[in-house]
């Protein structure tokens, strides 16, 4: 029997006696529908030798089916005006499109059938194992990519949070069609995956689309539950690692590991992040690049995962200045601190945050995300106005609390990559 509740006024949430879970928010302004399955399994769920299985397997999804081919997936969305993707992170993988609101049956049929029914062949792999290591030398000649993957590595090396989601051109040369069917096996059943639905739809006539794709079908598993992530380690803080490579520029990366998606401080630490490198009236922007001139992109990033999360700092230099470029962030990062937000700072900090919460959630794909999220996650779902009313309810020792626990210099590890020995991360070379 369908467990269905309604969370808001356009958003439901069903659970199915087999373990899935389907969620939708109606937007009859739009023509439109997002809608997208979630696999609870990702690279944070995989033994270093086999990094890199999960996203090849979201790859090889796409080159066909029992029902389709790899042409036939590709035209049956995008000939309607469509489109259809697919993507990997640490804890989940997902299969996404967007289609006009009648096309929600065709956008559903397509994406179930390439999740539940791919057929894996050895010649397919072949192939697309090489496109993958392209992939892989795309951001080792991306290096304001590569850097944040020496960053995760330098924090978890021997989790798979510090492990590389493509995988290595090593592990990914080895993995074969058995790995692939394997992990189809254990994770792509209907127990371990969301589906999540935004745009012009009926929760109703959604879950009549869900059920005549079969994905009702079945007891539970005892593993319906999100597989766990491993025991995370305490992460490597407060030191630098230098890698030695031919760029023009030295990029690095200051971070810390933080708080997972479901800690309610993260609203905190939102609201410190953005007022520290969010935009062009950021605190770091507006010394490192208008006052001092030292760099053309720099910026602040926050990432939340299940059992943990990431904030730090970006920021891209001459080599010749990389160290006064460190050390300058340094003394933004203690300023922070030491100080965190008050009064106007904070006023005006929380306004910021406000309006970007809003404004992401404009377009039915966002809000399909922000509803499988919850999901994923297993974060009790809270509208829109709940997390408003939580941000502005923020008080100055709440978010002095967050600053100097996170922004701390000292808790910063400092990974750089470029030429002559960097001077922003220090400590060993690579």
């Amino acid at each position: 029997m369908l467990d269905t509740v309604r969370l808001d006024r356009e958003i439901h949430r069903t659970a199915a006696p087999n373990g899935i879970t389907v969620l939708s928010e109606r937007e009859p302004s739009v023509r439109s529908v997002a809608i997208g399955v979630w696999v609870r399994t990702a690279s944070a769920h995989e033994p270093r030798p086999k990094m890199g299985v999960s996203h090849l397997l979201e790859h090889m999804v796409f080159k066909g089916t029992e029902r389709r081919t790899a042409q036939e997936i590709a035209v049956s969305l995008e000939s309607r005006g469509g489109s259809l993707d697919a993507y990997t992170s640490r804890d989940s993988t997902a299969y996404h499109a967007r289609v006009l609101d009648a096309d929600l049956p065709r956008a559903l049929d397509v994406i179930t059938d390439m999740v539940r029914r791919p057929v894996l062949r050895d010649t397919d792999l072949s192939l697309e194992r090489q496109v993958v290591l392209e992939e892989i030398s795309t951001v080792e000649d991306t290096p304001d990519d590569e850097v944040f993957d020496l960053t995760y590595e330098t924090m978890w090396p021997s989790h798979p949070y510090g492990f590389q989601i493509l995988g290595t051109k090593e592990t990914v040369s080895a993995l074969s069609t058995a790995d692939l069917r394997s992990l189809h096996a254990r994770a792509y059943f209907p127990g371990n995956c969301i589906i999540a639905a935004g745009g012009n739809l009926t929760h109703d006539a959604l879950l009549q689309e869900v059920e005549k794709q079969g994905w009702f079908d079945g007891d539970g598993q005892p593993s319906a539950a999100p597989p766990p992530v491993p025991p995370v380690p305490p992460a490597v803080r407060g030191v630098g690692k230098h890698f030695e490579r031919d760029t023009a520029q030295t990029h690095i990366v200051f971070a810390t590991d933080t708080i997972p998606y479901a800690d309610r401080r993260k609203y905190a630490m939102l609201v410190v992040s953005n007022v520290f490198g969010g935009g062009m009236s950021s605190r770091l922007f507006q010394r490192i690049r208008e006052e001092l001139g030292l760099a053309y992109a720099i910026y602040s990033f926050t990432s939340f995962y299940r059992a943990v999360g990431m904030a730090g700092v970006y920021v891209g230099t001459q080599p010749a200045r990389a160290a006064d470029t460190a050390q300058a962030i340094r003394d933004e990062f203690a300023r922070m601190a030491r100080e965190g937000l008050r009064r106007e700072a904070l006023a005006d900090a929380k306004q910021q945050t406000l309006g970007q919460l809003m404004l992401s959630l404009e377009s039915p794909t966002a809000r399909m995300y922000r509803l499988a999220s919850t999901a994923i996650y297993s974060e009790s779902y809270r509208s829109l106005d709940e997390v408003l009313k939580t941000v502005e309810a923020l008080t100055e020792d709440e978010v002095a609390g967050v600053a100097r626990e996170f922004f701390d210099p000292e808790r910063q590890t400092v990974v750089s990559l470029g030429p002559n020995g960097g001077g922003g991360g220090g400590g060993g070379k690579a």
